[in-house]
C-alpha cells in the first residue's frame, strides 16, 4: 500500500507548502508520538530531535516539539547536528526514536523530516503507515500531569565528535596531511573540522559560516568547485565535502580531480580486503558505474545493485550479510562502524585506507577504471510514471541499440523532487553525451505532449 506523505527519504519539499509547514508538522509530532508511545512498553517515551542549519528548522523544530508533548513524549532538543549523529544519540540515550528536521542536499527553501527507529535505523514501512493513519485523528492533548518534558542536550556535538573518532583505531593518525574539509554551510560546520583537527590534520575549513539560507549554496558535494580551487590554491593532500545534513560525502585528489561515491566504495573494499576483513561482496545501486562492478570483481568480491536510496542499500546489505554499500552521491554505509551513513565515518575510511596504504588518492582511485556515465535531470510538472510511455519506450529501446552490450539506459523518477533522472553509460565518452542528450530531449517531448 502506498503512502500519502512518506517518500524513500522521510517527507519532503519546499517550505510553506503543503505538508512542509508548522501546522502540518505540529499533527505529524502528535501522530508520530501517539504511535511511538504505544511502541514503548513501561518505559516512558523519548525521542530526540536535531536539525540542519535552514532558518526553517526552528519553525518546524518548535511545532514538532509541541506535538510530540501534546501526545505525552519527553523529547530531547540536539540544535544542529549531522543526521547520522541523530541516529548515535538516539541509540546512547535509549530512546524510543529519533526526528531530523533536514531537505539534505536541497537548497534552502526546502525542508523535510526524517525518523530514526530505537536502534538508530530506518523506521519500518509499517511505523510510517501507522503515523500516516494517525495523521487523519483528531488531535488530543494529553493531561497536564501526562504532558512530556523537554530538555536541551548541550553536549551533543561532544559527544558525536568522539564517537567519529571511535570508528578509526586507537593511535589512527592523520599527522602530516593537509585537508580541506567543505561542510556546505550545513549540519557538519561545528564538528567535521574538529574530528580531523583531532585526529592530527591540518585542516582548512570552508562553507562553515552558516546563515540559514546559505546551506549548500555553492559549497559542499552538490557543487565542488569552491572545494576544488581550494585544495588547489592551498595545494592541499585533499578535500572532503559534505551535504547540507551531513550523510554524504565525495572527495577531491590532490590535482584537483572530483572522486565520486563509487570510486570510494571501491577504495574502502579494497582496504578491507588487504586489512583482511572477509568480505563476500558489496552492494551499489542501480545508479552506480559499471566499472566499480568490474573493479570490484576483479577483487573477487560479488556486486548487488539495489534501488536507489540509502535504505534500500542497507536492506540488501542486511539480507546478504554484508559491511559495505553505498551510491554514487557519496551516501556510504559500512555497518561494523555505523548503523546508518555517516558523511564523517565515511569519509575517516577513506583516509584511513590512503594512510594504511602510502599511496595518494589520485592513486588509489586509478585502479579502478570508471565507464563514461552521463546523466540529465528532466523536470516533470507533476510526478508521473514516463517509464510507460509508448514514446519513451521507443526512444529508450533506440537508444539501447545504439549502444549495444557496452552500455546501459536507465529512466528513474527521483525519489524527492519532480524529476526524471535520464542516465546513459557506455564505453565512448562522447557517444554516451550525445545519446543521453537526445533520449531526454525525447522525455521532454514525450512529457509535454
Amino acid at each position: 500500500m502506498g503512502k500519502q506523505y512518506f517518500g524513500t527519504d522521510g517527507i519532503r519539499g519546499e517550505v510553506g507548502v503543503a505538508p512542509i509547514t508548522p501546522d502540518f508538522m505540529l499533527k505529524l509530532g502528535w501522530a508520530a508520538g501517539k504511535v511511538f508511545a504505544s511502541k514503548a512498553g513501561k518505559h516512558r517515551p523519548l525521542v530526540v530531535i536535531g536539525k540542519d542549519t535552514r532558518v526553517s528548522g526552528y519553525m518546524f523544530e518548535s511545532a514538532l516539539e509541541a506535538g510530540l508533548v501534546a501526545a505525552g513524549v519527553d523529547v530531547r532538543l540536539l540544535g544542529p547536528m549531522p543526521t547520522p549523529a541523530v541516529s548515535v544519540m538516539t541509540q546512547t540515550l535509549n530512546a524510543t526514536a529519533g526526528i531530523v528536521i533536514s531537505a539534505s542536499h536541497n537548497p534552502f527553501q526546502d525542508n523535510g523530516i526524517k525518523f530514526f527507529a530505537h536502534d538508530g535505523g530506518k523506521l519500518a514501512d509499517e511505523i510510517e503507515h501507522e503515523i500516516e493513519a494517525m495523521i487523519q485523528r483528531p488531535l488530543e492533548t494529553s493531561g497536564s500531569s501526562a504532558l512530556g518534558k523537554v530538555a536541551r542536550i548541550n553536549d551533543a556535538a561532544g559527544r558525536y565528535i568522539e564517537y567519529c573518532k571511535s570508528t578509526v583505531p586507537r593511535g589512527f593518525s592523520l599527522d602530516g596531511i593537509k585537508l580541506v574539509v567543505d561542510c556546505a554551510n550545513g549540519a557538519t560546520y561545528h564538528v567535521a573540522p574538529h574530528v580531523f583537527e583531532e585526529l592530527g590534520a591540518t585542516v582548512i575549513t570552508i562553507g562553515a559560516e552558516p546563515n540559514g539560507f546559505n546551506i549548500n549554496a555553492g559549497v559542499g558535494s552538490t557543487d565542488m568547485s569552491a572545494l576544488t580551487a581550494q585544495v588547489r590554491q592551498t595545494q592541499a593532500d585533499l578535500g572532503v565535502a559534505f551535504d547540507g545534513d551531513g550523510d554524504r560525502v565525495l572527495f577531491v585528489d590532490h590535482q584537483g580531480s572530483e572522486i565520486d561515491g563509487d570510486e570510494l566504495l571501491y577504495i574502502m573494499a579494497k582496504s578491507r580486503q588487504q586489512r583482511g576483513c572477509r568480505d563476500q561482496g558489496v552492494v551499489g545501486t542501480l545508479m552506480s558505474n559499471l566499472g566499480l562492478e568490474l573493479g570490484l570483481n576483479a577483487l573477487g568480491l560479488e556486486f548487488f545493485r539495489a534501488k536507489v536510496g540509502d535504505r534500500y542499500v542497507k536492506e540488501a546489505m542486511l539480507e546478504r550479510g554484508w559491511a559495505l554499500g553505498g551510491e554514487s552521491s557519496g551516501h556510504l554505509i559500512c555497518t561494523d562502524v555505523s548503523n546508518t551513513g555517516d558523511g564523517i565515518v565515511s569519509a575517516l575510511q577513506v583516509l584511513r585506507a590512503v594512510v594504511e596504504s602510502g599511496d595518494s588518492l589520485a592513486s588509489l582511485c586509478s585502479e579502478m577504471e570508471k565507464m563514461p556515465q552521463t546523466m540529465i535531470n528532466v523536470r516533470m510538472a507533476e510526478r508521473i510514471d514516463v517509464t510507460a510511455n509508448a514514446q519513451v519506450q521507443a526512444a529508450v529501446a533506440e537508444v539501447e541499440e545504439a549502444l549495444g552490450e557496452s552500455g546501459r539506459v536507465l529512466l528513474r523518477l527521483s525519489g524527492t523532487e519532480p524529476l526524471v533522472r535520464v542516465m546513459v553509460e557506455g564505453s565512448n565518452a562522447q557517444k554516451v553525451r550525445e545519446l543521453c542528450s537526445g533520449l531526454a530531449t525525447k522525455v521532454e517531448q514525450a512529457l509535454a505532449d
